[in-house]
């Protein structure tokens, strides 16, 4: 039996008409009329996840594996705003996060009435679209909710996809369930417009800036997109930079270009700068990268978009192109001459190939363990990357073109990464692997409480007793409050709290130790999730890493 409330319903009902499958819900007794018409319901699959904040993170790792609009679902109160910091997020990599609040009856509010504060429009401007629905009375009331639910659910997937809002108040009484079915309700289809940019303006341009540069932001792997750059770069006189969140790998393109341009002179730059620089996709990680091109503005810089944002990140944007990057790009390359001679393209690509990878035989450190694992990482895998040095270090090293890599880049927060890995390992039939360090994992420590039957998470984390970024930024190394202050140092370890989730713990304080534990950590036919814990030294995984770097400019 569903709720008797028919807002619920509503919801509920074009929740499904729009295919949303997957439910996270928090308990609580104000949204108990949607925990019930959810899980009375087999087309939904409910997770339930009590901390709102790892909630809303679980979400998104659902959508990172589904590709598809993921609702959570809460009760009346601060729950909601435990939302906000995975709602940002998920504006800023363009999930489609759909938040469903109870709510109280508006005339309680302000009103010092238990658990009640102003939810509708809580998100401001990082949500697409805040709908707050009336409860409903008269066949007016029915049709405003259908309404304003559709709204909200079509802006959630529509141009850019993001996170939207519906606030849902609900009177008491709250526990009538004698509903047998979901009402026929209307669904207001939605077309994507069809937008090709006549690209004869955009060939012409081109043809007469021989020094072109294509980068690819984070982005999922799209096999159509490597085909086209592919093309670009074999018939024309362009590079094609690619990070690892870019999911696009090829011989044909450059992805080590970060430790290159450490090792770039001044007075080299003007010969490696571009004329021309073409982004589509997410965030980029490379702040060397934005330097570069901040420093040494190209003439023209063409952002390839589903939306009218202006994004001018390298403060030199002159076409906002609102396109398919495929259809874009393969219009261009139609449009464009063949060129057999590329300087540009053999500048780069020979100056970039002298960078090799951090040998083997470096000292036991953070980025010696990284490396150990990637070399051992199968064709196939699914990898997250937690942020800070760990999106970072696995820069260093080649990515295999098979491997599907996910990161919450959107805003960069350490809280997210644990709890969206263990989101997404719950829909993924194979292993999930987490690459994270130690603050971030003990920040989100309470999301293993949800790793419940989950059995093929595997997390590899780099321990060396604080945040060792902060220990490598210019300018912090001497400053008094860096070691307990800036950098948190710490001597806790994750043996107890591992235990106590009932997952495998293994660790390693050397490399030999490292190796025994990869051979047990590394296998797939173990059925239980596992935590490796790499203990390194905090000075010398600074050294390791400082010495890499300073061997490239000789």
């Amino acid at each position: 039996m569903f709720s008797v409330k028919k807002n619920v319903l509503q919801t509920v009902a074009l929740l499904k008409e729009y295919g949303i499958k997957d439910i996270v819900v928090s308990p609580g007794s104000r949204n108990a009329p949607f925990l019930q018409t959810f899980s009375q319901d087999p087309s939904f699959r409910c997770h339930v996840v009590v901390d709102e904040r790892n909630a809303a993170f679980y979400a998104l790792g659902i959508i990172q594996s589904t590709k598809r609009p993921v609702a959570v679902c809460c009760t009346s109160g601060t729950a909601l705003l435990n939302f906000a910091p995975a709602v940002a997020e998920a504006y800023y990599q363009q999930l489609p996060l759909v938040v469903v609040s109870a709510d109280r009856s508006h005339e309680w509010i302000g009103q010092m009435d238990g658990q009640t504060l102003p939810q509708s429009g809580a998100f401001g401007t990082m949500v697409k679209k805040s709908v707050n629905l009336p409860e409903i009375n008269s066949q007016q009331d029915e049709w405003f909710c259908n309404r304003l639910v559709n709204e909200a659910l079509i802006s959630c997937t529509a141009g850019e996809a993001g996170p939207v809002h519906i606030n849902v108040p609900i009177s008491e009484p709250l526990f009538e369930y004698s509903i047998k079915e979901l009402p026929t309700v209307r669904r207001i289809n939605y077309s994507l417009p069809i937008k090709r940019a006549d690209v004869q303006l955009f060939a012409k341009k081109w043809q007469s800036l021989p020094k072109r540069m294509i980068i690819v932001g984070q982005s999922f792997k799209d096999t159509a997109l490597v085909n086209v750059l592919e093309k670009l770069a074999q018939h024309t006189d362009c590079i094609i930079l690619t990070e690892y969140l870019s999911n696009c790998v090829s011989p044909l393109f450059i992805s080590n270009f970060d430790a290159w341009l450490y090792a770039l002179s001044e007075e080299e730059k003007n010969n490696f700068s571009p004329d021309l620089v073409i982004t589509l996709g997410g965030h980029i990680v490379s702040k060397r990268l934005k330097q570069f091109l901040r420093s040494d503005r190209p003439q023209e810089h063409w952002l390839l978009t589903k939306s009218n944002e202006v994004i001018d990140l390298f403060q030199s944007l002159t076409e906002l192109v609102e396109t398919d990057d495929v259809r874009f790009l393969e219009d261009l390359l139609s449009a464009i001459s063949s060129e057999e001679d590329k300087v540009y393209q053999s500048l780069w690509k020979d100056a970039t190939e002298t960078i090799e990878e951090p040998s083997s035989d470096i000292p036991f450190s953070d980025i010696q363990a990284v490396g150990a694992f990637l070399n051992l990482l199968p064709e196939g895998a699914v990898l997250h990357l937690a942020n800070s040095s760990s999106v970072r270090n696995v820069q260093l090293y080649n990515q295999k073109l098979s491997w599907n890599i996910y990161c919450n880049r959107g805003t960069n927060g350490i809280e997210s990464s644990l709890p969206s890995a263990i989101g997404f390992a719950s829909v993924y039939k194979g292993i999930t692997y987490l690459l994270i360090g130690d603050l971030s994992f003990f920040y989100g420590l309470n999301s293993l409480w949800n790793i419940g039957d989950i059995k093929n998470l595997r997390i590899l984390l780099i321990n060396n007793g604080g945040g060792g970024i902060f220990h490598l930024l210019p300018g912090l190394s001497n400053a008094p409050s860096l070691t307990k202050y800036v950098a948190a140092t710490h001597d806790c370890h994750a043996k107890e709290w591992i235990a106590a989730a009932q997952m495998r713990y293994l660790s390693a304080y050397d490399r030999s130790e490292l190796d025994d534990a990869l051979n047990v950590f590394m296998d797939e036919t173990v059925d239980e999730s596992i935590v490796l814990e790499v203990i390194t030294d905090m000075e010398i995984s600074k050294q390791v890493f400082k010495d890499y770097y300073h061997q490239l400019k000789k």
